[in-house]
């Protein structure tokens, strides 16, 4: 999917909601326990209350990957299950040098289809370009993440008193453009998505931490927000587990809705 296409989706839906799809068979409601694939029963009907909502989904795949070739089945049903013309996100956080990182990106590109994949910068430019080689998906390179543990080197003052997250945007625009590479940007530090926006003005931020994790959604959108949205909100537990009853489907919905309508009024704001 192209940058204009997810903006078209953007304006369609007037909203920039992207749905983590953390599926924990621990939480899930009991009664799906009984079902072939409760997983992606769970993510079924996820999907199904959600999507009229929503433009994006996010399956984190520590969640699948931890149930072996079960969990991968379970993945793939998932992903085929979603519309075509959602945006998807492989949240696996790859990041390895020369041939590893080109079969990470042949596996979740070639073979499962994901339209992007989040992927750390630690070992540099060699392991982000293998996934940068391929036409229509994108890397979304962490950047500012929301997480405490962030604090010990991100922002860290490197060479010039530039701390290194600036460091990673400033260097990464040098592999990829906004119509390929996105950021991670945490919901958490909203004083921070001001600096991370003029830094990198054209390109789209995923942003977790809205929601269970308190990040505020005016704040993103007052400090993310630019002339093609340029953000897609991530919100996960307070959308897949507002229910853990028979109705979670429905509640879900309800939920995505209401980010939904907020996100609305946001887009007409800013």
């Amino acid at each position: 999917m192209d940058k204009q296409s997810l903006f078209g989706q953007i304006q369609k839906k007037s909203s920039f909601l992207c749905v983590g799809l953390d599926t924990d068979l621990s939480k899930i409601p009991p009664h799906l326990l009984n079902e072939e694939d409760p997983i992606f029963s769970f993510n079924k009907q996820i999907i199904d209350h959600t999507a009229e909502f929503a433009v994006a989904y996010k399956p984190n795949i520590a969640f699948y990957e931890a149930m072996g070739a079960k969990g991968w089945e379970s993945l793939q049903k998932t992903l085929d299950y979603i519309p075509d013309d959602i945006f998807t996100i492989a949240d696996a956080k790859r990041g390895d040098i020369g041939n590893t990182s080109s079969l990470y990106a042949k596996a979740f590109f070639e073979k499962m289809n994901f339209d992007s994949i989040t992927v750390a910068p630690y070992m540099g430019r060699d392991s982000v370009g293998p996934f940068l080689e391929f036409d229509g998906k994108w890397v979304i390179l962490l950047a500012l993440t929301s997480n405490e543990g962030s604090q010990d080197f991100q922002v860290l003052n490197t060479e010039g008193d530039k701390p290194l997250f600036q460091q990673v945007i400033e260097k990464s625009q040098q592999w990829g453009h906004e119509g390929n590479m996105m950021y991670v940007v945490g919901a958490t530090r909203g004083e921070k998505i001001k600096e991370v926006r003029a830094l990198a003005p054209d390109h789209f931020f995923l942003v977790p931490g809205v929601g269970a994790q308190g990040g505020s959604l005016e704040e993103v959108a007052k400090y993310g927000m630019n002339d093609s949205c340029g953000l897609l909100v991530n919100s996960s537990r307070g959308i897949i587990y507002a229910s853990s009853g028979e109705d979670f489907g429905q509640r879900a919905g309800e939920e995505a809705a209401k980010l939904q309508r907020e996100m609305a009024r946001l887009l007409e704001k800013y």
